[in-house]
């Protein structure tokens, strides 16, 4: 199989050509990126509390419902590695898509997003809180087809983790390097009319697999504001 797999992406009629990502021009060892030099560019950013909501259409819908994912990073040869999961076909929503470890936030069990993101990381494959180390809140995305505000936490990994997916939720968890999500040729942005006009739409074409949706666009902004700044 090659690269992006054979994921259904129901693209429209009208798509085009999108922006170039903001690594595009820096040479590869500017896109190689240990965890310690991850910790310096998120430094400003805070763990908890609420945060910035960036709607994914032009505003927040009134009936969304709180969610929270995990980002986990660890390091290994000297690069940042960030472990992806990929839920059955059988799913009732984004079936088959790639997404980082995460759900609906739930109000009598988490005490806050945070337990949200790392009590799923749990359930779906086996990542012990206690082995997550929280170094930042992401903007909060606010999506129009699935009515979710989703709130990204990065987590650091003291090295690679044994992971144990739930085959209910998830039918294979896997890493990718920072570098090769950025490496030429990988990431694609596009220019979607369909609920929303204009909509960008970012895709990440992996061996086998495809990102897209809202993971890729937390995907996207994440290692965008990675390569913002020289070391």
């Amino acid at each position: 199989m090659g690269a992006g797999g054979r994921q259904r992406i129901p693209r429209p009629e009208g798509h085009r050509p999108g922006r170039r990502a903001p690594w595009h021009d820096l040479a590869p060892s500017r896109r190689r990126l240990t965890l310690a030099q991850v910790r310096a560019r998120l430094a400003d950013l805070p763990v908890g509390g609420p945060g910035r909501v960036v709607p994914e259409g032009p505003e927040v819908q009134p009936d969304s419902r709180d969610a929270a994912v995990l980002i986990p990073l660890f390091e290994e040869g000297g690069e940042a590695r960030v472990v992806l999961t990929k839920r059955p076909d059988w799913m009732p929503s984004h079936r088959g898509e790639v997404a980082f470890p995460g759900g609906k936030h739930e109000p009598g069990v988490d005490a806050d997003l945070r337990d949200t993101a790392l009590r799923e990381a749990r359930e779906e494959i086996g990542l012990e809180p206690a082995s997550v180390e929280l170094v930042a809140r992401l903007d909060s995305l606010a999506t129009v087809a699935s009515r979710f505000v989703i709130t990204p936490y990065v987590g650091f990994l003291g090295s690679r983790p044994s992971l144990v997916p739930d085959p209910r939720e998830v039918v294979s968890a896997f890493d990718v390097s920072l570098s090769d999500l950025m490496a030429d040729g990988v990431h694609r942005e596009e220019r979607w009319d369909t609920w929303i006009a204009d909509l960008d739409v970012h895709f990440f074409e992996l061996p086998d697999e495809t990102v897209w949706g809202a993971t890729a666009r937390i995907l996207a902004g994440f290692l965008a504001r990675l390569v913002r700044d020289p070391d």
